[in-house]
């Protein structure tokens, strides 16, 4: 055990609270079953941590596209993407709280040196990447459902309000981070804060799906249909639309197949991503041990997991899923496609998808005529080819188009009342964001810390913290849906997810390490049976990104070239720490 552990042990060992809970604990498992789940409820807390991060612009972006894409189809995608992740989650609090050492250390000393820095950059890199697309959803809902009139588009401060809502996004980020960062009292407001973020999120999106049923825009038997998983849809596009494509010229049918199966697919990582990124794996173990658990808080770990994690993400991501299918699913964007209302008037189509529209057209248009002669068009003659497309194109592009969170809550208005849909998804929407946001700018500064290798306080802190703060630059300039931001950054943050799986199966059954806290007999078999199949699932997210991003021999080059980089590290960790060897 290194010093500043054994110090950082006995400092938390010695503190009356933390003797209070440990005593609270041993005395209700002693009553049975029934008084250790209250103590359990009354003593969570990184659960919800874990909750804040997950329930942010990734796990909103990817649940809204899966219920455009697939309608219903894929409500069974994310349950199990968090049921995998949490077992992960349950073995890192196993072996986090089992021993002294801390997480980085024990992975650099008892695994791999590649691994246990892949796993630190690797979730610095997801912490800044994923920052964009939260960033993205906070200064949306400031703009599009709460403040329109003064930040919007065409608001009050005009032009400013883009930057104000932006400098509001990241106020409230770093000013919650810091409130956890000082500790003590800040500590226990900041989890106060979180708890109540993550249950009003949760309670907004409960609150749309009850008034679609209410009202009979959704069957409850359908909700369940959802949650059964089928092969097809892997590759294939789903009923709504390939009815739609029938209707296409036998040429460009595979066209627009191909295209919705790939934006099928990285829907479908994204969802799996943002259940459990690399993040939050480093949030988990050092949060735990920031709040002073050992071994005996091993049971409060997992419940803590499957309470404060598992059922808000599982009600929130599955709202929005049930919402955006039954608004979004297989019809055509109003507007698009030249129609009227009842009175002969033009529907104006919503100004935010007009371009991406426009966008699928030309790709379109290109398919048809190839690259070289798609350059040599003009834009008036590009204009003309994509206006003479037949309308089963342009109804397929129409379908298919990225809606925003605005999109939604302006769908929702005549159901749901035009306040209702806007204040209360907009309040939804900002709690993700800058709930998640705040997270990122936490574990930021815990992993800025452990690459210094100095205790989580101080300027090196704080520094940390700062850090993802640049990503706040790209939803500035990004003029496409901003919402679509979060699948291409959970997409490249799949890749990096094998990293902290794999350290801590490997740690998991490492008897040198874990010492007579190694789980034995059946318990050790169901402890594997389980990780082997989370390790599994993230692995062939990671190798899906991968491939449908690089294609074949690059492919082969990337994980050929890290896996290289492993074994260099196995005989360095032997040369590094030769008393593991023992």
């Amino acid at each position: 055990m290194d010093h500043e552990a054994k110090r950082k042990r006995s400092e938390l060992s010695m503190n009356p609270q933390i003797e209070r809970d440990r005593e609270m604990i041993v005395e209700a498992r002693k009553k049975g079953k029934g008084a250790l789940t209250g103590a359990f409820v009354r003593l969570s807390g990184p659960g919800w941590l874990q909750s804040a991060i997950t329930l942010g612009g990734g796990s909103l972006s990817s649940s809204m596209y899966l219920g455009i894409l697939g309608g219903f189809a894929f409500l069974w995608l994310q349950p199990l993407a968090m049921v995998a992740g949490i077992i992960m989650l349950s073995a890192i609090s196993y072996v986090t709280l089992s021993t002294d050492e801390t997480p980085l250390k024990a992975i650099n000393r008892h695994v791999n040196p590649v691994l246990g820095w892949g796993w630190l950059l690797a979730s610095m890199a997801a912490n800044i990447v994923w920052s964009i697309p939260q960033y993205s959803l906070g200064i949306a809902s400031l703009r599009q459902n709460l403040f329109q009139g003064l930040l919007g588009e065409n608001g009050a401060l005009g032009g400013a309000g883009m930057y104000v809502a932006a400098l509001i996004v990241l106020c409230i980020a770093m000013s919650a981070s810091m409130l956890y960062s000082i500790g003590g009292k800040g500590a226990r407001i900041f989890d106060i804060l979180v708890k109540c973020l993550v249950g009003t999120t949760v309670v907004c999106f409960v609150a749309v799906v009850v008034r679609l049923l209410m009202t009979g825009q959704i069957q409850f038997r359908e909700i369940l249909n959802g949650f059964m998983f089928h092969t097809k849809l892997l590759s294939e596009p789903v009923k709504a639309f390939a009815d739609q494509i029938a209707h296409v010229a036998p040429a460009y049918q595979d066209f627009w197949a191909n295209m919705i199966v790939g934006q099928q697919r990285d829907v479908m990582i994204s969802a799996g991503a943002t259940a459990v990124g690399i993040n939050m794996t480093f949030l988990l173990p050092y949060s735990m041990l920031r709040k002073g658990w050992d071994r005996e808080f091993r049971g409060l770990a997992i419940f803590d997991l499957s309470t404060g994690l598992f059922f808000p993400f599982l009600i929130a991501t599955s709202c929005v899923v049930i919402a955006a299918a039954s608004q979004f699913h297989g019809v055509a964007a109003p507007g698009l496609l030249g129609e009227t209302d009842a009175q002969g008037t033009p529907i104006r189509p919503a100004s935010n998808l007009v371009g991406p529209y426009d966008e699928l057209l030309g790709e379109r248009v290109e398919a048809e005529l190839g690259a070289e002669a798609y350059a040599a068009l003009s834009p008036g003659e590009l204009q003309a080819r994509k206006s003479a497309l037949p309308e089963a194109d342009r109804t397929v592009a129409a379908m298919i188009v990225r809606r925003d969170a605005f999109n939604l809550a302006a769908a929702l208005a005549p159901i749901t009342g035009d306040k209702f849909a806007r204040y209360v998804f907009g309040l939804g929407v900002m709690g993700m964001a800058t709930g998640a946001a705040t997270m990122l700018t936490l574990i930021n500064g815990l992993c800025f810390c452990a690459l210094l290798d100095v205790p989580a306080r101080g300027w090196q802190q704080r520094v940390g913290m700062f850090m993802p703060a640049i990503a706040i630059v790209v939803p500035l300039y990004w003029k496409g849906a901003q919402m679509w931001l979060a699948v291409p950054t959970s997409v490249f943050c799949m890749t990096l997810l094998p990293f902290a799986y794999l350290s801590f199966f490997l740690l998991m059954n490492q008897r040198k390490y874990l010492g007579a806290d190694t789980p034995t007999g059946v318990k050790r078999i169901l402890w594997n049976i389980l990780m082997v199949f989370s390790c599994l699932l993230a692995c062939v997210g990671a190798f899906w990104s991968i491939y449908s991003k690089l294609q074949g021999p690059k492919t082969a080059l990337v994980i050929g070239g890290f896996l290289v980089l492993v074994v260099i590290g196995h005989f360095l960790r032997k040369s590094w720490y030769p008393e593991t060897e023992t």
